[in-house]
């Protein structure tokens, strides 16, 4: 019994849309059997999984926002219950986190979806490059698939870039020196580019308020983990996933930027930054209208109230009684008294 059999369905997508870019690129006049039609075929596979994904991004996005500003309250909670063992002190805690995460309309894991519904498609893609393309599968694992036919699948096995094939891979044994260098090469660019999304997500985009506790050393983690991962797993991966895993990346990190810019999380360095950039765009507009920015300022000044003279002036007394005050004596009754 084949163990990935339920892959193949995800086997037929991949391969389907595959041969469709590979289509437009011909179309446009590119060369059928050059590696490079091949390999913007891969990258036009990538464009369409991640537009159809946008959705699920806009949801991570949302969720990890969400997680960020509650990390101190999360804190606050772990921190109410530190050091209880009981039974009622756990599920106290564990209750008092779920109406967190409630309250927020979010939990840790909606901030993983993106990456958990491309995995499938992920390892689908590799089975298309190491058995549909390279032949190393037999009866149902081996061959055409869906529109890549027998000699499609032939053409593409064929096709080279930068003298690599697209299932070479950079331990497999008897692969040109071309297939290594450009493996090395894409495997820093994935692990590159995988440690600056995280890093742009953690270090730019979060309060200062989440950048410490359990939530900011979780993040720190993940932003050192994951490249460590792709370093050990990279060089067994054919050159064509290592193309579909780093243009993913770029796409991630272009996406991620544009929202992080445009709709930065309240409190962050990305926010001020944000609000820097409205207040130069307003500026702008108000030269462009013929108005100084500067006086516009000065008008809106709050006005300055009068200096006082050096004497302190002496605070005047209410006359409870009601009547007036009696009126200092004239000089002519001074001069009478004097008299």
């Amino acid at each position: 019994m084949d163990f990935f059999a339920w892959l193949r369905p995800l086997e037929w997508v991949v391969a389907n849309i595959m041969v469709i870019w590979h289509q437009i690129w011909e179309f446009l006049g590119l060369d059928p059997a050059s590696g490079v039609t091949w390999a913007l075929s891969i990258v036009g596979l990538v464009v369409t999984i991640r537009a159809a994904l946008i959705p699920l991004f806009v949801k991570q996005i949302k969720a990890s926002r969400a997680m960020q500003m509650i990390a101190p309250d999360l804190k606050k909670v772990q921190d109410k219950y530190k050091g209880k063992k009981d039974q009622a002190s756990r599920e106290a805690m564990s209750r008092e986190t779920m109406e967190l995460y409630s309250k927020h309309k979010t939990n840790p894991f909606s901030s993983c979806l993106p990456m958990l519904v491309q995995a499938p498609i992920f390892f689908a893609l590799f089975r298309v490059l190491n058995y549909r393309l390279e032949g190393n599968g037999t009866g149902e694992q081996g061959g055409g698939i869906g529109l890549l036919t027998d000699e499609l699948a032939q053409q593409a096995q064929d096709a080279t870039l930068f003298g690599a094939k697209l299932s070479d891979s950079f331990l497999e044994a008897g692969s040109p020196l071309s297939a290594k260098i450009l493996s090395a090469v894409l495997i820093i660019a994935m692990v590159a580019t995988t440690f600056l999304t995280q890093r742009q997500l953690t270090r730019k985009n979060m309060p200062a308020a989440a950048l410490t506790g359990p939530m900011a050393q979780q993040q720190k983690i993940l932003m050192y983990a994951l490249p460590f991962i792709f370093v050990i797993t990279g060089p067994n991966f054919p050159v064509g996933v290592l193309i579909y895993w780093t243009t993913t990346n770029l796409w991630t990190m272009g996406q991620q930027f544009y929202v992080i810019r445009n709709n930065p999380t309240p409190g962050s360095e990305a926010e001020r930054q944000h609000k820097e950039r409205i207040a130069a765009k307003e500026a702008k507009r108000a030269a462009r209208r013929g108005e100084d920015p500067s006086t516009m300022v000065i008008e809106q000044a709050p006005v300055e109230e009068p200096k006082r003279s050096g004497q302190r002036q002496q605070p005047k007394r209410k006359n409870r009684g009601g009547s007036k005050p009696p009126a200092a004596p004239s000089t002519d009754d001074q001069n009478k008294d004097s008299e």
